[in-house]
């Protein structure tokens, strides 16, 4: 997994931390295949490690296991980027450049830096390097590369380049553009936009050609095109506005290599009878789009992202007022008017037909929900004036509360939270309303935590380790880029993979390891006893 960095002499940077493209334009995070399963019962694997368990309490682990990523071991980086609406956005300096780089403030800064961290101690914990752009309302922000895509209210959709943000020998860093609006257009009009998504930020691109020596396979073929690997959804940007729904802006000419041609255009504006109206937040799972809006859920089929379809909703009394959605294999997980719910969401074109056969939804009440992440087993609630809600969610149709934590009230107007791992230390970034970014330290080893914190998907133990005021209220943080993921949820590979003839399971592939009969069938770990039947709820019928 290749990410690359220059600085020169003079210590200028040109370039941080930036992932490159692989030759069929995949994403350099790489993979290797190994083979995972063993035939007798006395080593290593366990029937659950590959197919549902009968507890139904590895949704997160097959996550891994099936290579749709887990959120929790993301690379935020040198920087972190925060949406502080009216005022713009901030880029916070959040880890030391040279190696180790050790996340300010954090364990590991104490024993590498051992003078930085008196001096940063010496300070009250604040950031003290950061650099500001102004904008419109940023509501939403995401980066890739060398770009910053934002959701900016009245100012549309809006994409900053941000290549110079650590190159001292440039005044303003952050930019709308580096040339006049004659040479480059990366804004698109729209009455009101709330939110922005991509399908994954990792750096791609749709312009590479297909090399027959790798024995990849060619997604292209069955759809009769002779370049480009990834599905045409990967060349969007997906945004919801509040009053037109959701569009799609075509951001392939960012990742092209051709300088001339960033001008951007919308798409698609798709709305049909006004289903999407109030469109707040949403997320990219595959080829489904999930909504939040006015209606509630709503699943939009972008598997042809030109012609967009709806496939199912679920609205009141099940969901209200919905404010944030995130899939994890498969089950979403939703905060709206009454706290964080969960929905199946196995089979999309169905989603409200478990809702619906049971009267509930799994949920946990919580007065003010307004965004959730989900890392491994954990789902991290920013919850208002509560602060930060961790909920454990290793069996996600029973969620219950872990940790209810404000820092001593310290932090009372949580917004957003993201999950990222540095090194083997893991952290949250918070975006705290008035008191701006929050760093706080969730998981790191040798740092007092007791033994039983560590494993596959550890305990956390929030602490505050470094802060900055920022301009205006933090609204958001931009999510880290994913390292663990090389397939998405519709089997289309995204990641490269190091061996000849490599590459991850499509969907039809994975859906028989779980899928049997049209139905989800689950197993157990002792094959002396009978086998589990199969068996469905309302909302299994199909691939996630």
């Amino acid at each position: 997994a290749v990410m690359i960095s220059s600085e020169d002499g003079n210590r200028r940077r040109i370039y941080i931390q930036q992932p490159t493209i692989s030759a069929p334009g995949y994403s350099s995070q790489a993979f290797n295949t190994h083979f995972p399963h063993t035939v007798r019962k006395t080593e290593t694997r366990s029937c659950d490690d590959c197919h549902i368990s009968a507890a139904e309490d590895n949704n997160a682990w097959l996550a891994q296991a099936y290579l749709l990523g887990t959120n929790s071991v993301g690379f935020m980086g040198h920087y972190a980027y925060v949406g502080t609406g009216h005022d713009g956005f901030e880029a916070v300096q959040v880890t030391e450049w040279y190696e180790p780089q050790a996340v300010i403030g954090s364990n590991l800064h104490r024993i590498a830096w051992p003078k930085n961290y008196e001096h940063h101690l010496g300070h009250e914990r604040e950031l003290s390097v950061h650099k500001h752009h102004g904008g419109v309302n940023v509501r939403s922000l995401q980066l890739r590369g060398e770009y910053l895509y934002t959701a900016s209210g009245e100012g549309g959709f809006r994409v900053y380049d941000v290549a110079n943000v650590a190159n001292k020998d440039f005044s303003e860093a952050l930019v709308t553009s580096p040339v006049s609006p004659l040479g480059q257009d990366t804004h698109v009009s729209t009455t009101w936009a709330t939110a922005v998504a991509l399908a994954f930020n990792n750096p791609v691109s749709m312009n590479r050609y297909y090399r027959p020596e790798n024995k990849e396979v060619r997604p292209e073929e069955a759809r009769g095109s002779g370049i480009g690997n990834l599905h045409p959804l990967y060349r969007y940007a997906f945004i919801t506005d509040r009053y037109e729904g959701l569009i799609l802006v075509d951001i392939e000419c960012l990742t092209d290599g051709d300088p001339q041609n960033n001008f951007l255009e919308r798409a698609v504006t798709f709305n049909p009878g006004g289903i999407l109206n109030g469109a707040e937040n949403l997320t990219v799972a595959g080829e489904t789009v999930y909504i939040c809006c006015a209606q509630g859920i709503v699943a939009v089929d972008v598997s042809n992202p030109s012609a967009p379809v709806v496939l199912s909703q679920v609205g009141a009394p099940q969901i209200k007022e919905p404010t944030s959605i995130q899939v994890q294999f498969r089950y979403a997980f939703v905060t709206d008017a009454e706290g964080l719910k969960v929905l199946d969401v196995t089979d999309p074109s169905r989603l409200g037909e478990a809702s619906a056969a049971s009267g509930v939804l799994p949920t946990l009440a919580i007065a003010d929900a307004r965004a959730v992440y989900v890392a491994k087993t954990y789902a991290y609630v920013a919850a208002g004036k509560q602060g930060l809600v961790i909920a454990d969610v290793t069996k996600p149709r029973a969620p219950k509360v872990y940790m209810e934590w404000n820092d001593g009230g310290r932090i009372d107007d949580l917004n957003d939270v993201k999950v990222a791992t540095t090194n083997d230390s893991m952290f949250a970034y918070l975006a705290d309303g008035h008191n701006g970014l929050k760093v706080v330290q969730l998981v790191s080893p040798g740092d007092g935590q007791p033994r039983s914190a560590f494993g596959w998907s550890p305990r956390p133990f929030p602490t505050t380790i470094s802060q900055r005021r920022t301009h205006a209220p933090a609204l958001s943080v931009s999510k880290a880029l994913d390292r663990d993921r090389a397939v998405d949820e519709s089997g289309n590979q995204v990641s490269v993979f190091g061996r000849i003839g490599g590459r991850p399971m499509d969907l039809q592939e994975r859906r028989r390891l779980y899928m049997r009969d049209g139905k989800v069938y689950r197993v157990s770990n002792k094959p002396d006893k009978e086998p589990v039947k199969s068996s469905a709820s309302p909302a299994s019928g199909g691939g996630g």
